[in-house]
């Protein structure tokens, strides 16, 4: 049987926008595991998806405060099947940054991060899948929010990035 993962970043909350989408908890509920990349910014919105999931895996953001930075790891690793998976906010500038994962990241099969808001999914020569899923409340410069669903079996991750419409 698969795992089923969404994958969340950059909720700003209630910076950005002033509720989680009702998408984002939707599939919160539905999943196996929530993981966030960072970038809650309130404690609100953690205590909400902690209480929509089954199992929560976070890290705090650059624009997290002490409150998060106590509860969140700067970065988490989670064993999803045979997949070890790390989640990080920032992985630095697109330009090396499937290098740096390779060196930063030894033995992780899948990196998830944020920082960005912008989508990514793409693979490092050591063979590590690099996942952003964008923000689901703050754009920024693409077309539309965006969040990330997952489905893990055995060795394997299979990957939708799903638009999110943030106003209902």
């Amino acid at each position: 049987m698969a795992t089923r993962l969404l994958l969340v970043s950059d909720t700003h909350l209630p910076k950005r926008a002033k509720r989680m989408p009702s998408a984002v908890l939707a599939a919160a509920s539905e999943v196996d595991l929530v993981i966030h990349a960072g970038d809650w910014v309130d404690t609100d919105t953690l205590d909400l998806l902690e209480s929509a999931s089954r199992e929560l895996v976070g890290v705090w953001g650059n624009n997290d405060g002490p409150e998060l930075r106590v509860r969140l790891p700067e970065i988490a690793r989670v064993r999803v099947e045979q997949l070890d998976i790390a989640v990080v906010h920032e992985t630095g500038a697109a330009a090396g940054r499937e290098r740096r994962a390779d060196v930063g990241f030894p033995g992780t099969d899948v990196l998830v991060f944020g920082h960005s808001h912008i989508p990514w999914d793409s693979t490092t020569p050591c063979g590590m899948r690099l996942l952003n899923p964008g923000s689901p409340t703050d754009r920024r410069r693409q077309p539309r929010c965006t969040m990330m669903l997952a489905e893990v079996s055995g060795g394997d991750i299979s990957v939708a990035l799903i638009p999110v419409d943030r106003s209902v």
